[in-house]
């Protein structure tokens, strides 16, 4: 099995910062693209930004320029740093790994989530 766990949320000030980070472990080839996404009471589950195994990026238009997604294909762990945070960043953020795992008949991708930690932007 494959497990994602998170840590980094927490309450912090209009304008301040957090860094989440989400590691996987298990039974794991490889890591295909890695995210995160958010779901404030009320709204969709929406993704904040997305990172592929080469590094490419892609970030909601709400975050670009103040979020910065990164991973460690070593350590399959992704993070995401915030900066300039608002409340309307407020929500729970959620890890999300596409897993290559070995079956019998050959390489298979599984998606998995982590359990949410949350981020509160409030003075």
């Amino acid at each position: 099995q494959v497990q994602l766990v998170e840590s980094g949320g927490g309450l912090v000030q209009p304008g301040g910062s957090l860094r989440l980070s989400c590691a996987a472990s298990g039974s794991i080839l490889s890591i295909n693209d890695m995210g995160w996404y958010r779901q404030a009471p009320g709204k969709q589950r929406e993704l904040v930004a997305g990172i592929t195994s080469g590094g490419t990026t892609k970030y909601l238009d709400s975050v670009k320029g103040r979020f910065t997604i990164s991973r460690d294909n070593a350590k399959n762990t992704v993070f995401l740093q915030m900066d300039s945070l608002k409340p309307e960043d407020t929500a729970v953020y959620y890890c999300n790994a596409k897993v290559v795992k070995i079956a019998w008949f050959g390489k298979q991708e599984e998606n998995y989530w982590g359990q949410g930690t949350q981020v509160t932007v409030s003075s």
